[in-house]
């Protein structure tokens, strides 16, 4: 099990689903609880696909498209910035429907637009799985063993990793609401603010790692 107790530890730190589940939470608060089910349940799924494919085929995508590690951070770090801003500054309480509708409506519509449009993109990708899980995957990727033995060890064994992490999204993610109620309504509104404040930070030392990377690359001025 070497190659589990090397991928877990890792993408288990980078993903952190204890702490994106009140991301989650905060992006989805006011969406009925099988709407929120629904989307803890695609965004493991495309966590697992995303971790999946950036192990095994994630260099030569990246290289297919002439994208460099440097500039996905970057990328990835703009997004991520901009989504926690927008929670930080996000009003505490927002309609959760639009005025007179009933709530089987709005429920219907929360299930077509949410599940659609917001369980790939930001929540799967980049706010639960952005470039830094791609960073480590593709990094796990390249260590991979040439020895067909190992390298079926490595596969069935990052594989299972993946699913671990995948089903500890989906738990924590689809009852972050028990977890809210156990802290209470100020407990939750401080949590979430907390966490947005951290998902911008974390969304700017993104950015700054990939700008640092492209201006290191650039090398010393001519002439020094």
């Amino acid at each position: 099990m070497a190659f589990f107790l090397i991928s877990f530890p890792a993408l288990f730190s980078i993903i952190n689903p204890i702490g994106g589940s009140f991301v989650f939470l905060s992006l989805t608060r006011h969406y009925p609880a099988r709407t929120r089910a629904q989307l803890a349940r695609w965004v493991a799924i495309y966590a697992f696909a995303i971790v999946i494919g950036s192990v095994y085929i994630g260099a030569h995508v990246l290289g297919f498209f002439g994208i460099s590690i440097p500039v996905l951070r970057v990328a990835g770090g703009l997004v991520i910035a901009t989504a926690g801003w927008r929670m930080l500054n996000q009003p505490d309480d927002v309609p959760s429907k639009p005025e007179g509708a009933s709530e089987e409506k709005a429920a219907a519509l929360a299930e077509r637009e949410t599940v659609r449009r917001i369980a790939f993109f930001p929540l799967a990708m980049p706010l639960t799985t952005g470039p830094g899980t791609i960073a480590v995957a593709v990094s796990l990727g390249a260590t991979r063993p040439r020895e067909i033995a190992q390298l079926f060890n490595f596969i069935w064994q990052v594989a299972v990793a993946a699913l671990c992490i995948s089903g500890l999204i989906y738990v924590l993610y689809r009852y972050s609401d028990r977890v809210a109620r156990l802290v209470g309504p100020t407990g939750t509104v401080i949590i979430q603010r907390l966490s947005a404040f951290l998902l911008l930070c974390i969304g700017v030392q993104v950015l700054w790692s990939g700008v640092s990377d492209l201006l290191a690359g650039l090398g010393p001025p001519v002439g020094s």
